[in-house]
Formats: C-alpha cells, structure tokens, sequence
C-alpha cells in the first residue's frame, strides 16, 4: 500500500481538521473512481493513503462518547491558558493534544488491507509498543481500553490514546502519542474518561528521565507504521 507523509509542527487543530478532511475526501473521491473503473473493466486508479503527524497547539478534543463531566475546567478558564475546544467525530472520550505531543492521523483505505478495526486499532498500538521497545520500555495494552499503557510497581501510566473514524473503511483521526509533553496540561480533563485513581498519564521523556529529539522519534514512529500496516511513502 503506497501513502504519502505530511510533517506539520505548530499547528492549530482547525486546520488540521480541514487539511484531514480535505484528504479524507480526496481518498474517498478517489476509491470510487477505482471502484467504477472496476465495474467496467478500464485500468485500475491509483489510490493514495496519507500519514499526517502533527504537533498541535495547546488543544482539548471531545469525541463523539465524551461525558461533558470530564471537562475539569471552564471554557473561560482554557482560554486564559491559550488551548482551544472542539468537539469533533473521532470514537473514544477527551483528550489533550499540544506540543511535544506526536499526533498522528492516518487517512488510509483500509479495504486495501483489512475489514477489521478491532484489529486495526491494535495495529496502531503495536506501532507505540515496538517504538518503546527500542527505549527499554514495556508497553502494553488494556483489554478494557484502548491505548498504550505502561505498568510496574509505581502504577499504571498511559502514553498514547487512540481515537479513530472511518466512513466507507477510510479511516481518520489516530493517536496521541506523550514524547516531551507537558503533562499538567491535562490536569484540566479526566483524561478518555478513565478515573485517575485507577491511571495516570506518562510520557516518553518522563519515562527514560531526559527530553528526547522528536524528529528523531517521528522518524522511528514512522517506520514501525509502513512495518506494521506494510506501507511504502512516495
């Protein structure tokens, strides 16, 4: 499967939403282009899946399951701290994206590969759990949730959420993966809805106790993606 990779730092999330949007539709444009050419037996079109990592501007997301409940802080109260709000269509609760965050968005036609997102939602975490693995790190994941987890005696860390959409098996949205994050940033939501008391978010930096280069882990990350889902970029 062929995709095309977009880095894109110090983003605001309305704009990648309409840039996800806007590749999103161009895909789905394009798989019933493929799909027509099929039927009447003309050569087959090409179909481009796109990676997109992004590192947000301060940012709080609500998918389409979120309890308003575990939104700790006003409106009012985001604004001052300069992070926006926006209620968007992906699965899963709140979350919290912004820099030192990698936020990935896969915009793949998963007809071309599986019909399956259970599995494919353990795919991506699979991609988190292998790049730990190259850290010295063990994660793993929750029969009950989604995400990466890390777990040892001082508790159970959370490293990446994952929320995703699909129309027509075109995925969007994906994952949010903690590299040198500011953790306190999420102080201000029960993170995916899951109590604190239970879990706590992490990050990389925290984990291995120093700042890592995020390019050099974007680069990592997106390796374990083509191996994993069997993508070559163009």
């Amino acid at each position: 499967m062929k995709a095309q990779f977009h880095d894109i730092a110090n983003v605001n999330y309305q704009d990648i939403w309409d840039f996800q949007t806007l590749l999103h539709e161009e895909l789905r444009k394009s798989k019933n282009t493929t799909s027509k050419a099929r039927i009447s037996g003309k050569a087959k079109a090409k179909i481009l899946n796109h990676i997109v990592f992004s590192e947000h501007n301060h940012v709080i997301t609500l998918g389409k399951s979120t309890d308003v409940s575990n939104l700790l802080s006003t409106e009012n109260e985001l604004t001052d701290k300069g992070v926006e709000l926006h209620k968007i269509n992906r699965g899963g609760d709140i979350t919290y994206h912004g820099p030192g965050q990698i936020t990935g968005y896969l915009i793949m036609d998963l007809e071309l590969l599986y019909r399956d997102v259970h599995r494919y939602v353990r795919n991506i975490e699979e991609c988190i759990i292998r790049l730990l693995t190259d850290y010295g790190i063990r994660g793993e994941r929750k029969s009950e949730y989604t995400g990466v987890w890390i777990t040892d005696s001082a508790g159970s860390r959370k490293i990446c959420a994952i929320g995703v959409h699909l129309s027509r098996w075109i995925s969007m949205h994906g994952f949010g993966f903690n590299v040198n994050t500011d953790l306190s940033y999420f102080d201000d939501i029960i993170p995916c809805g899951i109590d604190q008391a239970d879990t706590s978010v992490t990050s990389l930096s925290r984990e291995i106790g120093r700042e890592v280069d995020i390019s050099e882990i974007k680069k990592a990350l997106l390796s374990q993606v083509c191996s994993v889902f069997g993508i070559e970029i163009v």
